[in-house]
């Protein structure tokens, strides 16, 4: 039995010391409304997951997209979707929508 307990030791102890890392996270909102982002430059904490959360309260299509930060994602009118992003080093990343290029924004890292 002994044997067998070291193991399963050893993963409750893994898991616990991950427990603290998974709750550094960050969540961003963002609404694409009348042709432009709102709020237009956001921030988020460097060195954590980050989920953006994306409105389109369009009546077309959007692409939200952003080459600093690898991500693109149609969003449908009137939907709302979630990007999970890796930690980021600090920074200014412009993202946009592919479909109306001169819609940008900025998500200030620090």
């Amino acid at each position: 039995m002994r044997i067998l307990a070291l193991p399963i030791a050893l993963a409750f102890s893994v898991a616990a010391l991950s427990a603290p890392a998974l709750a550094q996270s960050a969540t961003v909102r963002l609404t694409l409304k009348d042709g432009r982002f709102e709020p237009a430059q956001t921030t988020a904490p460097a060195n954590q997951r980050l989920t953006i959360i994306v409105k389109n309260a369009e009546r077309t299509p959007a692409e939200f997209e952003s080459n600093t930060l690898r991500v693109e994602k149609v969003v449908t009118p009137g939907a709302t979707i979630e990007l999970h992003i890796r930690p980021l080093n600090p920074g200014r990343y412009r993202f946009f929508n592919d479909f109306h290029q001169q819609t940008d924004g900025y998500l200030i890292v620090k």
